[in-house]
């Protein structure tokens, strides 16, 4: 059984790739364009990670990795997010609501297989 992964993006471009490339590699793919339809798909769900932007409508990225990380049924899913906000300051908000894994756009496909290889096993 392939591992589920949940991209939450509001641009159709980086969907796009990662979902085609995520794909290619395996992965069973689901999709979210705002932070609240990302929340009902994980509840209803239980993906095995969230690549998780943090710009997105109705509730950004860093509400959203909090609220996953502190429901005690979704709090063991593994949040990474994938962003183009590259200040230290963003990364340490981001780790600190939780998320596992912090990886800023663009990036090398290598990048995103590593962080994979690393949390989904």
């Amino acid at each position: 059984m392939s591992k589920k992964i949940l991209v939450v993006d509001d641009s159709p471009t980086d969907m796009k790739r990662l979902t085609l490339f995520l794909k290619s590699k395996g992965y069973s793919i689901s999709t979210a364009t705002d932070g609240e339809k990302a929340l009902e798909i994980v509840s209803e769900d239980k993906p095995d990670l969230v690549l998780l932007d943090i710009m997105l409508p109705k509730k950004n990225g860093f509400q959203v990795c909090r609220e996953i990380k502190t429901d005690p049924v979704t709090k063991d899913i593994t949040v990474i997010l994938v962003t183009s906000k590259s200040q230290s300051t963003d990364r340490f908000w981001g780790l600190k609501q939780g998320a596992d894994g912090y990886l800023t756009k663009p990036f090398e496909d290598n990048d995103l297989v590593t962080l994979l290889k690393e949390h989904i096993q």
